[in-house]
């Protein structure tokens, strides 16, 4: 499993012209799921994401979590991530098949509503628009 992870100020997530989700401060997620992944790794991905300690404190260190920020998540599945680039046109033959990476998409996004945390999300396997107003900006890659 693989993760982009940003901090935002805010973010969306469109599907033709439709709002599908919108958070305040949080973090953007973008989720690309490998053909090994299980349930484990999903639940293993929750924790390290919702726990990173990303946001400043009052002195302006980065020592508070998501919760302790007052945050949301808004996770977009991303199969991309896996995208073989040895060549000019990537290939995407790494990534899970859509019949098992869809269930684990929504696996991980219960793992974080189990942690406590409000999940804002997109559509597994739509063309969609994400907009964010990136905070800092903090950009973490996440390879499990």
């Amino acid at each position: 499993m693989r993760a982009v992870v940003t901090r935002v100020a805010d973010a969306s997530v469109e599907i033709g012209g439709r709002n599908c989700g919108k958070i305040g401060r949080g973090l953007l997620v973008l989720l690309g799921i490998g053909p090994e992944d299980d349930e484990t790794t999903a639940e293993k991905m929750a924790e390290k994401i919702c726990n990173l300690r990303i946001f400043s404190d009052e002195n302006g260190k980065m020592n508070l979590d998501l919760a302790a920020a007052g945050g949301s998540l808004l996770v977009v599945s991303q199969f991309t991530l896996y995208a073989d680039t040895s060549k000019r046109r990537p290939g995407f033959s790494k990534a899970a098949a859509p019949d098992r990476a869809a269930p684990l998409y929504e696996y991980f996004m219960d793992c974080c509503r189990n942690l406590g945390f409000t999940v804002e999300h997109g559509e597994f396997g739509a063309y969609m628009q994400v907009s964010s107003q990136n905070d800092g900006p903090v950009t973490i890659l996440l390879d499990l």
